[in-house]
């Protein structure tokens, strides 16, 4: 009998544990449709997320775009799904290819060349006029040191190189200061998401030095260029799924920051109400943080428009997403920002557009608009039940606009747009097209992505045309004056 009861108690306490979760059934079942897609799907491949820490995949997940997917979704079931796809443990990250710099951090100073942010220059010209290389050297450079990420198979962030450092951001939310010369460690600062930005540096009264980078929850920071400490940190949108891909500028005082989102794939979702983010610039003091002003792209806030089939509200508009550095223009006293593609079918004049923003107040002096009626969230397709109709191309501007004061001494605003074409345009006439020219097929994932560059003459084009052939991409040069292409490789 005692035998029997002890049976019937194991049984019973077992019954009341509940069962590890199964994270690939999870996976199957959550994930999937989108992760497990065309090779030509916006989202990464099973493969490429498998590549990354669980802790990576986990606070995407939880605190980062996969937020809306995730909704219902225990920690103790994303944290299977996490192991499922990497196949590692929680705590196990590699540890850095490069030690830590003896004697600790070494006080900073900005001395020496540099390419400091997203370029050199404000203007965003991306042009290096002291190079310290010539083309003759170039192919004779061999590897003097490498640093291996740790905790992440992620670093989309570009290099910043000043005063003998390197600052550079990680998938992890790392962000590294280097020391250039060998590669040692001088400091790290944990950030609360991956950080994308190229790092901005500059310096504030007393003489200390600020590092400025933003992160995938939308939050600024300013640390300690010498030590990393944290000064100020500021969140910049509140949207949940808004976010810092382009670099913030540093510029007389204000940090001015760019703001977009990953609003498009929460559409996918078919209980998500969207849209309503609307893509900003924001100016901040750089000493403290605070806003001076902020600037949307989408003037008017999002409204409820229509309901689907199943009672889902929809709103707009929506979108026009800033996703690259802002660029300065001290002379008019503007900052331009070159705008993505709308979410919604409400009509707005800002999507797809280079806007001009008066430096000092905010407020928005002029929209040059290429591509009207870009209406795109991933998922959809024409005539589905509540998706935008018509459908746009999905033809953002992902790259910086360039100001350029040309040969003969006028100025041009450059801007590149994922169609594959290169815009020249007038400042001094709300952004006039002066001229444009296709380089290459473009597309929803190629075209003119994330950076381009120019000098007095010439701007030069990288195009990437993503999926539409093995010779498809390429480096363009322009010529400014009247947008003639010299030369193609």
């Amino acid at each position: 009998m005692r035998l029997n009861r002890l049976w019937m108690s194991l049984v019973l306490m077992a019954s009341c544990v509940a069962a590890a979760p199964d994270g690939e059934a999870l996976y199957k079942k959550r994930c999937a449709p989108c992760h497990d897609g065309a090779p030509q799907a916006r989202m990464p491949s099973r493969e490429e997320v498998g590549k990354r820490s669980p802790e990576e995949v986990f606070k995407t997940m939880f605190a980062g775009a996969m937020q809306p997917q995730s909704a219902g979704i225990t920690p103790e079931e994303g944290r299977a799904i996490a192991l499922y796809l990497t196949g590692k443990e929680f705590g196990k990250a590699a540890a850095p290819m490069s030690g830590m710099c003896p004697g600790g951090a070494k006080p900073f100073q900005m001395d020496g060349a540099s390419w400091n942010g997203w370029s050199p220059d404000t203007a965003n010209t991306r042009y290096q006029a002291h190079a310290g290389l010539t083309a003759e050297q170039t192919p004779k450079l061999k590897l003097k040191w490498a640093f291996g990420f740790p905790e992440t198979s992620v670093a989309f962030a570009q290099p910043t190189v000043v005063g003998g450092r390197v600052f550079v951001g990680s998938g992890s939310g790392k962000v590294y200061s280097l020391d250039a010369a060998t590669g040692c460690t001088y400091w790290s600062f944990e950030a609360g998401m991956p950080v994308r930005t190229a790092v901005s540096v500059g310096s504030l009264v007393g003489g200390k030095f600020a590092a400025y980078f933003g992160d995938l929850s939308a939050v600024v920071y300013a640390v300690d260029a010498s030590t990393g400490k944290l000064l100020w940190k500021t969140r910049v949108e509140d949207h949940l799924i808004a976010r810092v891909t382009g670099s913030p500028v540093l510029f007389s005082g204000r940090l001015y920051v760019p703001v977009s989102s990953v609003e498009e794939a929460s559409a996918q979702a078919a209980d998500y109400e969207c849209c309503k983010f609307r893509g900003s610039i924001v100016s901040l003091d750089a000493a403290t943080g605070k806003q001076v002003w902020k600037s949307y792209s989408v003037t008017d806030p999002a409204r409820p428009t229509k309901k689907t089939a199943a009672g889902v509200q929809r709103y707009g508009p929506a979108g026009a997403a800033i996703w690259c550095a802002p660029t300065i223009d001290a002379k008019r006293k503007l900052v331009y920002a070159a705008t993505g593609n709308s979410y919604t079918d409400v009509d707005i004049n800002t999507s797809n557009a280079i806007l001009a923003i008066d430096m000092e107040s905010g407020r928005l002096k002029w929209a040059s608009q290429v591509l009207a009626k870009d209406n795109f969230v991933m998922g959809c397709r024409p005539g589905k039940d509540g998706c935008p109709a018509p459908m746009g191309p999905d033809l953002d501007f992902g790259s910086s606009t360039i100001l350029r004061t040309m040969a003969n001494g006028k100025q041009i605003l450059l801007a590149g747009q994922k169609s594959s074409i290169l815009y020249g345009l007038d400042p001094d006439q709300q952004g006039k097209i002066l001229w444009q020219i296709k380089l290459g097929q473009g597309g929803a994932l190629g075209g003119i992505e994330w950076g381009f560059a120019a000098d007095p003459t010439f701007a030069y084009a990288a195009v990437s045309d993503r999926f539409r052939g093995e010779t498809s991409g390429g480096l363009h040069a322009v010529r400014l004056e009247n947008g003639e292409k010299l030369w193609s490789v």
